[in-house]
């Protein structure tokens, strides 16, 4: 199994040099298993990795330009107005990666990456209710599958 960080890199490699397929999500011993809790993961990494490659816009009011002149180099825009209503889009929020600090992480019962992954797997197994395909494009799939037969 590849680490995290290795399947990150290759990822985000492959997509910075524009492929647009994701092989392997999920899958573990070069294939040979399959894991819901690293399928949660491996979203998790394409998510990032698709951040990445979309870029940084920097348009001055994205970037806050006003906003630094008026707050001051070094201190903190995290409360700021424009930072709640930015992050959302510009940051990955993240399901599974803990970012607190050890001391909150800890509070919460130091779960594991790969056990709040499975957490969650088992989770969207249970509840998640997949949105019907359109129409048309059934259609569109059934012609394509009697045409391949």
């Amino acid at each position: 199994a590849q680490a995290g960080h290795e399947k990150t890199i290759s990822a985000l490699l492959s997509a910075l040099a524009g492929a647009n397929l994701i092989y392997g999500a999920g899958m573990l011993e070069a294939g040979m298993t399959f894991s819901f809790g690293q399928l949660v993961i491996d979203d998790e990494i394409a998510a990032m990795v698709k951040r990445i490659v979309n870029g940084v816009s920097l348009e001055d009011e994205l970037m806050g330009v006003d906003l630094i002149k008026k707050v001051g180099i070094g201190n903190n825009f995290l409360t700021q107005r424009h930072t709640l209503n930015n992050i959302k889009t510009e940051q990955v929020q993240a399901t599974i990666i803990d970012r607190r600090m050890r001391g909150a992480w800890k509070k919460k019962g130091s779960k594991s990456l790969i056990q709040s992954a499975n957490q969650k797997a088992a989770e969207l197994l249970e509840t998640h209710e997949p949105k019907p395909l359109p129409e048309d494009l059934i259609k569109e799939l059934k012609r394509i599958v009697k045409s391949a037969e």
